[in-house]
Formats: C-alpha cells, structure tokens, sequence
C-alpha cells in the first residue's frame, strides 16, 4: 500500500466543527441566536412541547382537531423566533423594532399563526355546521393560516415546497384555463379555503395528523437514545466487527451507519456523527477524499430505510395503508439490506482494487469489552422494539422507550457523580432538558412541511388532479411500450410483456420525478406529495399499494445523495474537504443498488415479505437474483470483480445486472450467460496475490 502524503491526512472534527458543518448543510437546523431572556424563553417553550407529546403519548392523545392544532400552534410560533427571514444569523439585539432580540414581523407572524392555527379546535364544534358554508372571518383566518404556514416552511427549509403548494393552489383555482385533460371547473377561493382549511382533507389532515401523534416522539427517542450513548456504542461496536477487513474503515462506515440509523433517520445527521470519525480513516489508509466522503454520504441516506424507526415515512405509512407498523418495518428489512450490501460490495472491491489494508489489532476496540460498557444504553432500543412487537400502539412504544432513556440517563449519572446525589439529579435534569429542547426543535420543519404538503394534497382531492395525471403517464407509458416491444419481437424469446414494458416505464418516469422533486424538498414531503399523484398511477397498472408507497419512498430518500441538491454528499465533502460535486456523483454511484432493489419488489413484491401472493420460492429466486444483480454492477462500476476487468467485460456485466434482477427466467439466464466468460477469465486470478492482480 502506498504511504499516505501529509496532505491526504484529515484531522477528527470536533463538536462545534461537526455542528457548524450540519448547520451549513441542513437548513432545518441552522437556529438563529437569541438573547439570554430570549433563549430561556424558547427553550421553556420547546420544552413544554415536548413534555406535553411525552405525557399525551403515555396517557392518551387528544381530540384529533385539538391535538393537531394545538401542535401547529406551538410549531408556527416556535419557527418565527428561531428561523431568521432568510437563514442569515446576526446578533440580536433589544430595540424598540426588536423586542427581547426579534424583529416586530416575527411577533406578528408567530401571533397570526398561533391564533389561526387554534381557531379551528376553538370553535370546532361550530365548524362541524359550517364546512361547506364557510363565514367571512373562517376564510379570513383560513387565508391567514396558509400564508403564515408558507413563510414558516420557507424559513425552516426553503422555497421549493412552498412554491409547489401556490402552483397547486393556482390549478384549483384556475382549472377552467388548464389546457387538456387537467381542465376542471376551478374553485373560488371561500372553497379553496374551507376545503384546506376546514376539513380533515387539508391541512390538519392525516400528514399532520401522523406527525403531532407518531414522529414526534421518535424524533424525541432518537436524540435522547444518542444522548445516553447508544450513538457511539453502535459506532464502536461496527468498528470492532468491520474494521479488520480489507479496507476497514469504509466497512465501519457502511455498518455504523446502518445501526445508527436504525434510531436516527436524519440522513445529514447521519453523515456528520458517523463521518467525523470514518472518513477521516478511510483517508488515512488510502481512499480519495471524495470516494471516502461518497460512502460515508451514500452509507448514511439508508438510515431513513432502516428499522424500527426510518424517520417519519414509516408512522405515514400507516396511516395510509392501514396495516400495523410491524408490517412496515418487516417489508423494509430485506430493501434496507440491499441497500447496505450494495455500498458494502463497493467499498470492498474499491479496497481490493486499491490494495488497502483494514485497521490493525491495535487499532480497533474489542467487541466485547465495548458492549460490556455500553450495554445499558440498549435497553430503550429493545424496550421500544419490544412493545411494538407486542402490538402496542407506536405512540405508547415511543412513550416506553423515552421513559427508558431517561431512567438509563439517570444511572449513568448516579454511577459517574457516585455518592454526590444533588450533583447526580443537576446532571440529569440538564441533560434531560437539553433533550427534550433539542428535540421539540428538530420537529418543527417537518411539522411545517407536513402541513403545507396537506395543503397539495388538499388540491389533489379537490379536483382529482391525481388521477389525471396518472392517465397521462400511462398513456405515454404503453406507447413507449408498444413501441419496444415491436423492436424486440425479432427475439426467439419474449423478455417482457408489453404490459410489464409499461409497468418498467411508468416506474422509471416516476422514480425521474422523485428524485427531481427530492432535490429541493425533504423525503417526508416528497413522499407525501409524490403518494398523492404517483400512487394512482401504479395502482391502475395493478401494483399493490404497499408495493407502490415503498417505491416513491425509496427513490425520494435517493435525492439526499442525487446532484445538484446532494445535501448528505455535501456534508460528507465538508468533512473530507473534497470536491462537493465529485463527491455527490460517487456516492449516486455507490447508492446504485438502492435504485434497483425497488424495481425488483415492484416485480417481485414477494422481496418485502408482507404483501400479498408471497411465496418463499419468490423470496428467494428475488433476494438471490438482487445480490447478483448488485455485485455485477458494483464491478462493472468498481473496474474489478475477481481482478482487473477489461472494458467489454465491465459492458457486459452492467448489461447483465439489470437482467439478473429482472423477474424473467429467460432474462435471469441470459444475464448468466453474459457473465460466464467474465468469470471464467477471472477465476485464476484467484490463485495471485493481491499486487500480481493489480499489476495485469
């Protein structure tokens, strides 16, 4: 292995350094300073709202029109004092203009917000005879609730969703001008209003609904889980089973951000915990910077697939499906290994192709000894798990599981204060604060999105634009089809019907507009958006609802690694100090597996398990022919399988990856036979050394 130059060297960073960096990157934390007062103030305020979704969780949840509304309230409020007008972060200062350090708009935005937001559970039982036949101060307020609900989600996270939510509300309104099939008879305004603002259809409909009642207090779980260490365990115990192999960091990364995901869900977050300490590893035993940045980013972006708690999508999920929550998580293990296994099967050949080393003896922790340490800290994970599998609600779970941390934070600090109790009960309180305020904080941008996302799909139902759209796409899909499907029929063998050939293109126009909508909007909001107008259009091609919920998912969670907009790479990059467009384009490259494993559930639905028609047959003729297909495209890109690969050899690979996931005898045989002679020509390099392989 070659000796690594003084400037390939990158130091750890430290906790102000990796908070600064996910600041830069994620502009739904990027929290303005505020005065001491103010600061106090706030942070009362965050903390109430989490104790109020701690108690509301363990004792019951409110009527859903009071709890929502409730939530949103807090949320409008708490963004205007904590997100600047336009992400710009000056020293407050106590004015007659800004009062405690906040600008006289945010008072009026934070106050409008708060007063609208609560009208509705004020006067609900009033409403219940008005929907429909709105009075003048319901459209006022509702008005109100929408435009301060836009600045507010703005703010938090930028323009891109708002802008969708006016173009939406511009087609309800203008319908009779809309060229083609998207003509319809518009909407006034009143109706625009009461529809979105009145009913359960709009914005205090089930994707507020599921993140006042579910995402919440896991967003809660998560901080307070890596607030006691589990963090950190699950990194060290990755490093002690990965780091040994061929190069070892990168396989600490790809595992550590596996089982920190599983209670994470924040692709950014991910990428700047786990990175800090892998990337700067992976440099140090030889990998370019932006290829040790590409799998730290492209590692990371599976947290939000990964059970139990695969950030918000899961609990909409089920709202929208009607299946428990252990239906979600089962259908979404053998997607989110797929995934880890196609970042994993790249890293390792890269390593074999570079010739790197893993982390020496001395190097590493030693498994035991740091679960020994650590195992306390995995008591709220097994509580939380547990008490869902036991069929509890996912609410209670969270409930179990926070009040398991919190016992774990109390041990910790008796057993490090010793027989110092007052100073032991200081620390607790402090650190459970801390928690609790951090996160009521990381709930209010999604809050804000979930509900001007109610206002898209407020639309969608309004005018049944979804279903429009779904004609067109398939239209266009079964002419593309038709016409393959003539070139083809030269072939001895069908590959595929022109009905499947439909299926494929109406996948891929879908999966293009996922990632594209992705690039500006947060997986949340791009799930919901996207199961509103994709959805239909599956379901007439007969693909079953789960089936069809998991593919826009997956390929909306594809953008945080997708350029322009790769917010995780860019992250990654910050830390490795490489070229942040280079690094996205590696890290697309290595989250490819990602970008198959959907088509093939959606060919094979038996690969997720739960859904209906499974066979084990299915299972393992599509789990087999997934890994293959994965492993042959990670070489066609890595330029090595056995040993170095000649360009026909890596062509026929690519070629033979995509069949091998096909659910097509015929084509699984044919992509077989493409890769014969390619590992045949490979196999005695079995019998050379590493540096013999990479000298042919």
């Amino acid at each position: 292995m070659a000796e690594i130059s003084e400037s390939d060297r990158v130091k750890e960073m430290t906790d102000a350094e990796m908070k600064a960096l996910e600041e830069k990157y994620d502009p739904e934390v990027r929290f303005r300073p505020l005065l001491p007062s103010m600061t106090w103030i706030v942070g009362g305020v965050l903390f109430v709202l989490s104790c109020y979704h701690f108690y509301t969780s363990g004792y019951g949840i409110p009527q859903a029109s009071v709890h929502r509304g409730t939530h949103l309230a807090f949320t409008l409020g708490l963004i205007f004092f904590s997100f600047t007008v336009f992400g710009a972060r000056p020293e407050p200062r106590n004015t007659l203009m800004t009062p405690m350090g906040v600008s006289l708009a945010d008072w009026v935005l934070a106050i409008a917000g708060i007063v609208s937001a609560l009208y509705v559970p004020w006067v609900f039982n009033d409403l219940a005879f008005r929907v429909g036949n709105p009075l003048f101060i319901d459209v006022v307020m509702g008005t109100i609730l929408i435009v301060v609900l836009m600045e507010a989600t703005r703010r938090a996270m930028g323009w891109p969703l708002p802008v969708i939510a006016i173009l939406f509300m511009a087609y309800a309104y203008f319908g009779q001008s809309m060229p083609g099939v998207l003509t319809h008879p518009g909407a006034s305004w009143t109706n625009i209003v009461n529809h979105l603002y009145l009913t359960s259809q709009g914005i205090y409909g089930t994707a507020l609904g599921v993140i006042a009642t579910y995402v919440f207090h896991f967003v809660l779980f998560g901080v307070m889980a890596t607030r006691i260490g589990l963090g950190q365990l699950f990194i060290d115990l990755a490093s002690s089973l990965a780091g040994r192999f061929a190069g070892g960091p990168a396989k600490v990364s790809v595992v550590s951000s596996a089982m920190l995901g599983s209670i994470s869900g924040s692709s950014i977050a991910n990428t700047v915990t786990t990175g800090s300490l892998t990337i700067p590893a992976m440099i140090r035993i030889g990998y370019p910077r932006h290829f040790a940045a590409a799998v730290e980013a492209a590692s990371s972006t599976g947290g939000q697939i990964t059970p139990p708690v695969m950030g918000a999508v899961a609990f909409l999920m089920i709202e929208y499906l009607g299946v428990p929550l252990t239906t979600i998580l089962t259908a979404a293990l053998v997607p989110a290994f797929m995934h880890f296994f196609g970042v994993l099967v790249q890293v390792h050949l890269e390593a074999r192709r570079r010739g790197l080393r893993g982390l020496s003896k001395d190097e590493l922790p030693v498994a035991w000894a740091v679960f020994k340490a650590g195992w306390l800290t995995t008591l709220p994970l097994f509580v939380l798990v547990a008490t869902l599998l036991s069929g509890k609600t996912p609410y209670l779970a969270a409930f179990y599981g926070i009040l398991s941390c919190i016992l774990v934070l109390i041990i910790q600090n008796l057993v490090r204060h010793g027989s110092d109790i007052m100073g032991a009960a200081k620390a607790s309180a402090s650190e459970l604060w801390d928690s609790f305020v951090t996160g009521a904080k990381f709930s209010l941008s999604v809050t804000a999105a979930a509900a001007l996302v109610g206002v898209i799909i407020g639309v969608v139902t309004l005018t049944g634009v979804g279903f429009k759209i779904a004609y067109m796409v398939t239209s266009v899909a079964a002419g593309w089809a038709e016409s393959v499907s003539g070139a083809l029929s030269v072939l001895p063998f069908e590959v595929m019907s022109v009905s499947a050939l439909t299926l494929m293109f109406t996948l891929i126009m879908t999966a293009i507009v996922c990632i594209l909508m992705g690039c500006g909007i947060p997986t949340t909001a791009n799930y919901l958006i996207m199961i509103a107008v994709a959805a239909p259009i599956l379901s007439m091609l007969g693909v079953q609802p789960l089936v069809a919920h998991f593919f826009v998912f997956y390929y909306g969670v594809m953008a945080d690694i997708t350029p322009p907009v790769a917010l995780a790479a860019y992250a990654a990059a910050g830390i490795a100090d490489s070229n942040a467009f280079k690094t996205g384009n590696t890290a697309f490259r290595l989250g490819m597996g990602k970008a198959l494993v959907p088509f093939v559930f959606v060919f094979s639905p038996s690969l997720l398990i739960v859904v209906d028609g499974f066979t084990w047959s299915q299972f393992i003729i599509g789990v087999t022919g997934a890994m293959a297909g994965i492993w042959m495209l990670s070489a066609a890109f890595a330029d090595w399988l056995i040993g170095p690969m000649r360009a026909y050899e890596r062509a026929l690979c690519a070629v033979a990856a995509i069949l091998l996931v096909a659910p097509n005898l015929y084509a699984t045989l044919v992509g077989l036979a493409l890769i014969a002679p390619v590992v045949l020509r490979q196999l005695p390099m079995l019998r050379m050394s590493p540096a013999e392989r990479a000298a042919l």
